[in-house]
């Protein structure tokens, strides 16, 4: 009896950029955790996860350089698929389709789509933020350089940035969640041809383009 062959497969990212992905993410949570910690009492018990207040202050700046570093990486690697275009600004103005899984009214995506393209510029918005605004507030270093009034605007500013960065993450798990398959995408590397035709179908095309040419 013939095995029914399976559709190959579709790399979507590298292991280096799945790995990449994987430690923004973790120092992001640890980044959170802490800043909370340090942002109000009612969560200071969440310092205990890096072993007290002392090593939470510590601790905390130097994970942020190393999210950042991390995250300049990556961005630097998906500059070049995330530059907006017509289809994109036409994507966006359709996001109300896309909510009510309406796909066939929402113009084609390439490797990413309007709304991951703006979320991406947001992100390295907000980084480059918390950033310059934690450098200012980092007291073993940098503080000292700055007047009293620049540092608590900078810590405001920072509370802030982190607020809306939080607010991101959080729009891009769950929409990592929602379409079932992305998922896979960093975990594996791998998405399956149906789930590139459904939700990139320019990406698909550029792909299939791409090796029928090689051929």
């Amino acid at each position: 009896m013939n095995k029914v062959d399976k559709p190959r497969l579709i790399q979507r990212y590298t292991a280096s950029q799945r790995i990449n992905h994987w430690i923004i993410a973790i120092t992001f949570v640890l980044l959170a955790v802490s800043g909370l910690a340090l942002f109000h009492p009612a969560f200071y018990w969440f310092s205990h996860l890096l072993g007290g207040g002392v090593w939470t202050r510590i601790l905390h700046p130097f994970i942020g350089i190393l999210m950042f570093v991390c995250f300049a990486v990556f961005a630097a690697r998906m500059f070049s698929h995330n530059l907006m275009n017509r289809d994109d600004v036409e994507w966006v103005k359709h996001i109300g389709d896309v909510l009510n899984n309406h796909e066939e009214k929402v113009p084609q995506a390439g490797r990413y789509n309007g709304g991951q393209k703006l979320l991406f510029f947001a992100l390295i918005v907000l980084m480059l933020g918390l950033l310059l605004t934690g450098v200012v507030m980092w007291r073993s270093y940098f503080s000292y350089l700055f007047p009293i009034w620049g540092i608590r605007l900078a810590s405001l500013l920072h509370a802030l940035f982190a607020f809306l960065i939080i607010c991101a993450i959080i729009v891009h798990i769950y929409a990592g969640i929602w379409v079932k398959g992305s998922v896979r995408a960093m975990t594996r590397g791998t998405v399956t041809p149906g789930w590139a035709w459904k939700h990139h179908r320019n990406w698909w095309r550029q792909l299939r383009g791409t090796t029928s040419h090689n051929k």
